[in-house]
């Protein structure tokens, strides 16, 4: 959420901000600035009107007769005002909340512009793509063949995009998770299981609400199952005010992670690349109001993801997304491709964000700084891994001649071994 005062003195960059993130349509800046405008006239009035009946109410039990009489008249005309004022500035700020929560985060300077995928730009590219004297397999291919992959009867049991993983197979997603969760443990992360069922509060608050609800699958509680678990790590400390000394709170969070996949309907339906539930680790950073901050653990916590999927021998390229390829909330954005050898090009496998206040004002997260000042911390989160898409590139990147999968050296000591074969 921005702070209205920012939006009253900036209207102009809002607007561009809504039009340059692909949302024009979504919400109308000039008639939250007259909600706005409104509330504010009216609850001063009210207050007024407040005030009034106070001094009156002091002065009505020194009177008598007549004179007491008509105060109580004029008491009665400046109560129902009141109740008329009253209601209507609970509707104007019941209106002026709903907007609000459609305005998106302003991008940083540097964002480039671009409606769609296509503006994307590549900063990086890393490690050597892997070259076969055969023709590489997809990751499906293989792992029916080595039997730890079954689409199959995963869709007949659960629906479309629903899967098996077995044997070895899941054994080597859980090696893939535990190398990751090992890795940012040692790199100060404060490691947690979260809740994967959550009240709205905590996907508004973290701006999946209002935009992504049809992507969230909801339960007969009115709960949702979160996407991430970003949702439940930076909703930790809602409503709360920490110290500065607190920061930077550094978290790492493993969960499965459930999405509806509404947008993505006839995309990507081979194999387990883009599936309806799947494990994650994710990390999540608060830190002080510094934007500059924002800026160095946002290239800090890429450097995380990058570490990782070096140690697995992975080749990947760095995108900066581009202003119509970033969330409502996102203030800068990086994504990590891999190269996935059997598709033969670079896959999504990481998102790296920062947000500034834009979620902890969601959230009501504040800290005390050295001057005794409250502010609202800024917030930062990134993939560490998520699989079975890292999964899916492992194996297509580490397959032998016999359609074998070599399990990368630092996984070795979590699967017990270093083969996956046909049995």
């Amino acid at each position: 959420m921005l702070d209205i005062k920012f939006i009253r003195e900036n209207p102009e960059i809002v607007k561009k901000a809504i039009n340059d993130k692909q949302l024009v349509g979504t919400v109308d800046i000039d008639e939250l600035l007259k909600i706005d405008e409104a509330f504010r006239v009216e609850s001063s009035l009210l207050d007024e009107k407040r005030f009034q009946l106070n001094r009156l109410s002091e002065n009505v039990f020194k009177l008598e007769g007549e004179s007491k009489l008509i105060e109580v008249a004029k008491a009665k005309v400046i109560k129902g005002d009141i109740k008329h004022l009253s209601d209507k500035v609970i509707s104007l700020k019941e209106k002026f909340n709903e907007l609000m929560l459609w305005i998106p985060n302003v991008p940083a300077s540097d964002v480039p512009y671009g409606e769609g995928e296509e503006g994307n730009v590549e900063i990086k590219k890393v490690g050597e793509i892997p070259k076969f004297s055969f023709m590489p397999k997809d990751h499906l291919d293989l792992g029916e063949a080595l039997d730890i992959i079954d689409v199959k009867r995963g869709s007949k049991i659960g629906g479309f995009r629903a899967y098996f993983l077995k044997g070895k197979g899941m054994v080597l997603e859980q090696a893939i998770l535990r190398y990751a969760l090992d890795f940012m443990i040692e790199n100060g992360f404060t490691p947690m299981s979260v809740p994967v069922m959550v009240n709205d509060d905590a996907l508004i608050g973290t701006g999946y609400f209002p935009w992504g609800k049809e992507d969230h699958y909801k339960t007969q509680d009115d709960q949702a199952l979160i996407g991430t678990a970003e949702v439940s790590l930076t909703a930790y400390y809602s409503g709360e005010v920490l110290k500065e000394t607190d920061l930077p709170v550094k978290f790492v969070g493993q969960s499965p992670c459930f999405r509806r996949e509404v947008g993505s309907h006839g995309k990507d339906t081979k194999g387990v690349f883009r599936v309806h539930y799947f494990n994650k680790i994710e990390q999540v950073v608060l830190i002080p109001a510094d934007e500059n901050l924002s800026r160095e653990w946002h290239d800090k916590m890429l450097g995380f993801a990058e570490s990782i999927l070096q140690g697995l021998g992975l080749s990947y390229h760095v995108l900066l997304m581009c202003t119509g390829d970033m969330g409502p909330g996102q203030r800068r954005k990086y994504d990590v491709e891999t190269w996935f050898a059997g598709q033969n090009k670079y896959r999504e496998t990481h998102s790296d964000s920062y947000f500034n206040d834009f979620q902890s004002r969601r959230l009501n997260i504040k800290y005390i700084d050295s001057n005794g000042e409250k502010k609202y911390v800024y917030t930062l989160n990134n993939t560490v891994v998520a699989t079975p898409r890292l999964l899916a590139a492992i194996m297509e990147n580490y397959q032998n001649e016999k359609g074998e999968i070599v399990v990368p050296e630092v996984l070795r000591k979590y699967t017990g071994f270093d083969l996956i074969t046909h049995e």
